[in-house]
């Protein structure tokens, strides 16, 4: 969860309510109660957590915004307004495949600062809340990938088209032209998101209306447009795939040069569709909450004012409170508007990208309300809870292999080529889920067995005495689907294949089957002993195997003790045993 170093306009905020006829207040009366945990703070700087669900606090400007409605109860515009500027920006029909969201934006006359210092601070500011937005909102810019530009440096109409990798620019933090091809390579941006570039020929760039280029997006700008200390009016590029995404990170740029004074302009963006619109809305968002949520979920009755005050300090409002005419009418469904009973109209800001639903309206009524002011009981609602149709054969599974005294423990499901596969000597199973960005050597895919994980397990416990003998129960990962799997490995003097088998057989005996019910094969290949590993087989399918693991497997895994271990598809013995002993 990022975090936020407050040193600008919020801290002079505060210190403007200590000065004015307000009572005084400090960041710890309400960052907490907005859910903005307090990291630390000093005479100079805040240091805030800003949870995942509310991107729009990512910046000094927009939280000293929601600070502003919070603290005092001030009334803000849940919108903004937004005149045209003029400039159009034509999207090429060849971004469809390579990153077909385009939108842009004109901030103009911004105040950056009153002198030097506040200016470097207001650009480090600028940088830091677009790198945020790139990692929460963008997805490390797979969604959604933000540019900001100096407007004086560049020349509408803008277009974006599609280049080979041997077209060249200078971009940002470089002296000399390189080209598509030598960025991906070479420019540190450039290596970080290769990866977003990966299977494409054609790479997405934006020109000025004198083929200067702005942006070669996700990667990096252009260095002619580069914001500086002069710079007093921005046009803001967001490219992706997320229109959501891409939405709510043009409009939180925004927001944030217009709580700096900046006037917000849109531009006129033709898709590679052909289809026109102005970008961004400023206009705030309605919603419809049946007053039955509110009640239910927060455990009081709320009148209008009350809900009214808690919209207000959370930056919405209410336009009105209504008898329902029409709607889905479904009473099962709380979220659900029914003829006949209240509910109120709610307008939002658009920038508040986490309301999806109508629970998300009642969470900032119950913030706005205040926690502390809600009854001190317990929840009325009653669930019935109804176990998954898969849970009584997983429960048996661990019943029966806990009963023959192995230990159940639970592993990471990312894992690595080696000792997925060339350590155990199994092929791939499928497709195998490859991660595009591994931090690890030890986590480059995700795993299509279990087995391996055991011996791994087994191998950092070496130096603890015997018996050891272990099981898992959980997902693996084939084809890109999950598929749920069983093994288990004991390391123990004297075990050998029989040991193994005694396993096999008293599992399926309590799974309501039996040895007799399947077949038994040689298993070819694999971490057995050539003769001491056998398949499970049922109606022509392998259901898994077990066997006593070879020296060479054992070897590779540092183990020096005999070990006998087996794995099962549980979706195949739930076929076997499809009406398990309960």
């Amino acid at each position: 969860m990022p975090t936020l170093d407050l040193q600008h306009s919020l801290l002079r905020y505060i210190q403007s309510l200590n000065e004015s006829e307000h009572s005084p207040v400090t960041w710890s009366d309400w960052l907490p109660a907005m859910g903005c945990p307090v990291e630390g703070n000093d005479n100079e700087v805040v240091e805030v957590e800003v949870f995942p669900d509310r991107p729009d606090l990512l910046s000094h400007e927009s939280l000293a915004r929601a600070a502003r409605t919070f603290s005092e109860g001030k009334i803000l515009n849940a919108s903004i307004p937004i005149e045209p500027s003029g400039l159009e920006m034509t999207v090429d029909s060849t971004l469809r495949e390579v990153r077909p969201v385009v939108l842009a934006a004109v901030v103009r006359g911004v105040d950056t600062g009153g002198d030097e210092t506040g200016v470097e601070a207001f650009i480090q500011s600028l940088m830091d809340h677009q790198e945020k937005l790139h990692l929460t909102l963008g997805r490390k810019r797979a969604l959604s990938s933000i540019g900001v530009h100096d407007l004086a440096a560049v020349t509408g109409p803008f277009r974006v088209l599609t280049v080979p990798e041997t077209y060249s620019f200078i971009p940002l933090m470089m002296e000399e032209k390189m080209s598509i091809k030598q960025i991906l390579e070479e420019h540190p941006k450039g290596v970080d998101y290769a990866h977003l570039m990966e299977d494409i020929d054609a790479y997405p760039v934006i020109l000025d209306a004198n083929d200067d280029i702005l942006s070669f997006p996700p990667i990096i700008n252009g260095d002619h447009t580069t914001v500086s200390n002069s710079t007093k009016d921005f046009l803001i590029d967001v490219t992706g795939w997320d229109m959501r995404s891409c939405e709510a990170c043009l409009m939180l740029v925004c927001l944030s040069l217009h709580e700096r004074g900046g006037k917000v302009e849109s531009v006129k963006v033709t898709s590679h569709s052909g289809e026109e619109k102005h970008t961004p809305r400023g206009d705030s968002v309605r919603h419809r909450i049946p007053e039955r949520l509110i009640t239910k979920i927060l455990g009081l009755e709320l009148s209008t004012e009350e809900i009214g005050r808690a919209l207000h300090r959370m930056g919405g409002s209410l336009i009105e409170s209504r008898t329902v005419t029409d709607g889905a009418n479904n009473p099962e469904k709380w979220a659900d508007c029914v003829i006949g009973e209240k509910e109120h109209i709610v307008e939002m800001p658009r920038w508040r990208s986490d309301i999806m639903h109508p629970i998300d309206i009642v969470e900032d009524i119950a913030i706005g309300f205040g926690y502390q002011n809600l009854p001190d009981r317990l929840s009325e609602v009653h669930l019935d809870a109804v176990p998954l149709s898969s849970s009584h054969l997983h429960r048996r599974i661990r019943s029966s292999l806990r009963s023959l005294g192995i230990q159940e423990t639970q592993g990471l499901t990312l894992s690595n080529e080696r000792d997925q596969f060339q350590r155990v000597g199994w092929e791939p199973a499928g497709e195998v889920a490859k991660i595009s960005n591994p931090i690890s050597v030890e986590h480059t895919i995700l795993r299509q067995s279990i087995l391996p994980s055991l011996l791994t397990l087994l191998s950092s416990n070496r130096h603890h005495e015997l018996p050891q003998r272990v099981y898992e129960l959980s997902d693996v990962v084939r084809d890109a689907a999950n598929c749920p799997r069983v093994a288990w490995a004991c390391a123990e003097v004297g075990g050998g294949f029989s040991a193994a088998k005694g396993v096999a057989q008293a599992l399926l005996r309590d799974l309501g089957t039996g040895i007799d019910a399947v077949s038994l094969e040689p298993a070819e290949g694999g971490p057995w002993i050539s003769g001491r590993g056998a398949k499970v087989m049922f109606e022509g399918a392998e259901i898994g195997s077990f066997g006593e693991i070879s020296p060479g497997v054992l070897e590779e895994f540092g183990l020096r003790s005999p070990v006998n271990a087996g794995e099962f598809d549980v979706e195949r013995l739930n076929r076997l045993a499809s009406d398990p002993i309960l």
